[in-house]
């Protein structure tokens, strides 16, 4: 059940009705975390056990820290990470483990067998977001929720249980206990919200899927061109796809009285690989310095110290992101580009060439070149492939053949603008009133058309697969 099928808008006007016949705030938590778990269990019921699991397993964990002093704190939340990443381990890199450790044994004419797992969606979300509730707990800056159904709302909450944003403890508890109201003023903010990540989702991101997904399938038969139309393509698609789905989420959780914090902020505009890190992904991005960077030390112990803090973060970001070396090299150049951003900024101040229109242009573009490229190993579906694409880039470029991808491109990316407009406008508080009967009507005229708009079999969210 992904947010832009008609499953989920029957799902979702269901429970908003009963949401609404329901008086009692305790009552709508246990109806929506029944949903939520619901939700999740549609996609594949045997996991449902293991979502109750990793929320009985923290909040007991949780009330420990809580509840002791050091060392026993210590102990307490060092047995919590541990065992969330034993499970994410095992399920998300158990195999990726076998195979990396047959390359060393096909000298020896060894093999080990893989097991058949299968990877519980949304499994690193939510890893990251017990993890960090156990922390603020030992940090001392978020106290255990207050009872064991607020703690399993929180780690289930199906607007962000699949792919984020990754919510902080302290700020969603703190929405709970304001409960769940549902009011005209939610319901217009969180439509627009939804609808505008719906087009990003259908209109742009799946289009494009139809042919980015070809040419990378066989890369070699395709020209230099086409390679190149495809990874910009790609880029669009990526971003419109995990943007639009932000969107969907936090319109959804905005109409039931949530508010969640944004998770993009126009990356692409970016002028360095650091801005854009601070505008891609951001709840992720948090988390990595919050919960990573700054406990390995950050920049406190020198610039050498610093620079290799940057790399090991971007290098494990890489690995959350999938079971894979490309996963791994993406992080990797992703770190390597921080750490020689923070030497040339060191070392070049800020002035007025620096400042200049021409000067920010030509950041601008270098800092999407590397993003767009760096994006082959995130897309590829091996590093070989990833290799072959980036050296037949620089081959012949021969415009036979790019009608159908040039005329797709042509349609995205003046709606990749326009969304984009969309979302700034709604983020300065630019609402339309969709809370009177002809705005409702528009909503809905508007939504159903671009859900008929959209490709026969919906496609699922590319962060579904982390």
């Amino acid at each position: 059940m992904i947010f832009s099928s008609l499953e989920f808008f029957v799902f979702f006007s269901v429970l908003i009705g009963i949401l609404l016949l329901a008086r009692s705030q305790g009552f709508k938590k246990i109806i929506l975390l029944g949903a939520s778990y619901f939700f999740y269990g549609y996609w594949d019921e045997r996991f449902v056990f293991l979502l109750a699991t990793l929320t009985i397993v923290n909040y007991a964990i949780g009330f420990q820290i809580e509840s002791t002093q050091n060392p026993e704190k210590k102990r307490w939340l060092i047995a919590g990470i541990t065992f969330n990443l034993i499970v994410l381990g095992f399920f998300k890199y158990f195999n990726f483990f076998i195979d990396s450790l047959n390359l060393g044994l096909n000298v020896l004419n060894l093999n080990l067998s893989n097991l058949r797992i299968i990877l519980p969606i949304g499994i690193s979300f939510i890893t990251f977001e017990v993890i960090s509730y156990l922390a603020d707990i030992y940090r001392g800056t978020s106290r255990p929720a207050k009872t064991f159904w607020d703690f399993a709302l929180l780690v289930a909450f199906f607007p962000h249980l699949i792919s984020g944003p990754i919510l902080r403890s302290s700020q969603f508890l703190g929405e709970i206990q304001k409960g769940i109201h549902l009011n005209r003023e939610n319901f217009s903010q969180g439509a627009q919200l939804f609808l505008l990540g719906l087009v990003r989702k259908v209109i742009v991101a799946d289009r494009l899927a139809l042919f980015v997904n070809e040419v990378f399938k066989q890369p070699a038969d395709y020209s230099a061109m086409t390679l190149w139309l495809a990874v910009i393509g790609y880029a669009i698609q990526l971003y419109c796809d995990f943007c639009g789905y932000s969107d969907m989420a936090i319109g959804t959780a905005k109409i039931l009285g949530f508010d969640i914090p944004k998770n993009f902020a126009t990356p692409y505009l970016s002028r360095s690989i650091t801005e854009f890190w601070r505008r891609w992904h951001i709840s992720l991005s948090n988390w990595l310095r919050d919960y990573l960077y700054i406990p390995l030390g950050g920049d406190r112990r020198g610039k050498v110290q610093q620079y290799g803090n940057l790399m090991i973060v971007m290098l494990l970001g890489g690995l959350w992101h999938g079971a894979s070396w490309n996963f791994v090299v993406w992080g990797g150049l992703h770190g390597g580009a921080l750490v020689v951003h923070k030497l040339y900024a060191d070392r070049i101040p800020k002035s007025s060439v620096t400042q200049a229109w021409d000067y920010q242009l030509c950041a601008n573009f270098a800092t999407l070149l590397f993003v767009c490229l760096t994006w082959i190993f995130f897309r590829s579906s091996d590093f070989s492939t990833s290799l072959f694409i980036l050296q037949k880039l620089w081959g012949v470029i021969d415009p036979t053949g790019i009608n159908w991808f040039a005329t797709a491109l042509a349609i995205a990316v003046p709606m990749f603008i326009l969304t984009d407009y969309a979302g700034h406008q709604l983020a300065q508080g630019m609402c339309l009133r969709l809370s009177s009967l002809p705005g409702l009507c528009a909503f809905f005229f508007v939504m159903f058309g671009v859900l008929f708009l959209a490709p026969a079999q919906p496609a699922p969210f590319i962060y579904f697969q982390f």
